[in-house]
């Protein structure tokens, strides 16, 4: 059984539980809605477009459906991706719209509670924080949450219109 969408407010709003589906990037653990994953795919060779920013590895068909591809090893810089046989895409479903996230590993789907939701620390200009939902902590796993819809939906990656406040 899915949770609803997670409008996720962080200042005492009590919440049901929310499912996230764990990957990794680097060192780093992530998490994203559970409701936004179409499918886990293996990495395979791509289509580029000329012109497309790094991040942006190319399209692929899935089954019919024409879709993007993005490594978010690029988009964060995190170095150099490697691609093996653990490197996993994320097929993304986002207001309709069909994409592929690139990621190192994907782990588990984790369980998560209000209470184990803590807000994103702020960065000042640092770091845009404004595709962060916060942080998920577990035992002694601490997951960063990402709204992935707006991050695919920002003005850098672009690849969805803006999400409806």
């Amino acid at each position: 059984m899915f949770a609803t969408a997670p409008e996720i407010k962080t200042a005492g709003t009590a919440l049901a539980a929310l499912e996230f589906l764990a990957f990794t990037l680097g060192d780093e653990e992530y998490g994203i809605d559970i409701q936004k994953v179409q499918e886990l795919r293996g990495y395979d060779a791509v289509t580029r477009i000329a012109n497309a920013p790094a991040f942006i590895k190319g399209v692929v068909n899935l089954r019919g459906v024409i879709a993007p591809i993005i490594d978010m090893r690029i988009k964060f810089n995190l170095g150099d991706p490697t691609y093996d046989q653990f490197t996993v895409v994320i097929i993304l479903n986002i207001a309709g719209r069909v994409m592929g996230m690139v990621v190192d590993s994907v782990s588990d789907v984790i369980t998560l509670t209000a209470e184990q939701i803590k807000p994103a620390p702020e960065m000042g200009g640092a770091l845009d924080t404004d595709y962060l939902i916060g942080l998920g902590t577990l035992d002694q796993r601490m997951l960063i949450l990402v709204d992935i819809g707006k991050l695919m939906s920002s003005s850098e990656i672009g690849l969805i219109d803006k999400l409806a406040a």
